[in-house]
Parts: structure tokens; sequence; C-alpha cells
């Protein structure tokens, strides 16, 4: 009994060591924050910093959001866009809840 838990302490040990490094291996840039969120057709409305497109990844970040997604439709005053830069506030389809403050990342691999 004694040699099966540790040896499945080891195959934890090694998980979470494999999680680990390839959560190191990511690299998050900021590209903005939520200034708004629009419940019913799940919208946020994003302030960018940096650049945004179509097909990126992104991961938003909060206190009690966390999720990561593509970017998939994305408008500026009710304009269909491929992309947008910093300066700009968009529209942004969300495929869960976000809050104001959340702040939005580009995953960079």
């Amino acid at each position: 009994m004694f040699d099966r838990q540790v040896k499945n302490n080891k195959l934890l040990n090694v998980i979470n060591c494999f999680y680990v490094i390839k959560m190191e291996e990511r690299k998050l840039e900021e590209v903005g924050k939520v200034a708004h969120y629009y419940k019913k057709i799940e919208v946020a409305i994003v302030d960018l910093k940096a650049h945004l497109s179509i097909g990126d990844r992104i991961l938003i970040r909060g206190a009690t959001t966390d999720f990561e997604q593509t970017v998939k439709s994305m408008q500026i005053q009710h304009e269909n866009v491929d992309e947008a830069t910093a300066g700009q506030s968009i529209g942004l389809k969300v495929e869960k809840q976000v809050r104001e403050k959340d702040v939005v990342y580009e995953v960079v691999q």
C-alpha cells in the first residue's frame, strides 16, 4: 500500500511540474481593460492599450474571471472590424461573463 502511494505521489509531482513548465512557456501581453459588459448580448467593451486582431488568442483575468478564448468578433461603432489598435474602444464578443476592470491579455506562444 505504501509503495503505491509513493508511486502516485511521484506521478502527481511529475504532472504538476509539467503543468508549471507549460504555464511558464506562455507569454502574456496586456492589450486592454474591460470598461463595460452587456450581459444579454455577451459583449465586453474593451479599452485597448495594444493591437488586437481577429484570430488572436486572449486571456481575460480579474477577481472572479479567468478564461481563454479566440477573438472571433470585434466591432467599433457597430461596424465589424478585423483589427484594432491602441487607444480604441471595441465591442468584443465573449464566451463567458466578464466584469469591469478585468484585464485582457494576448497569449503569445
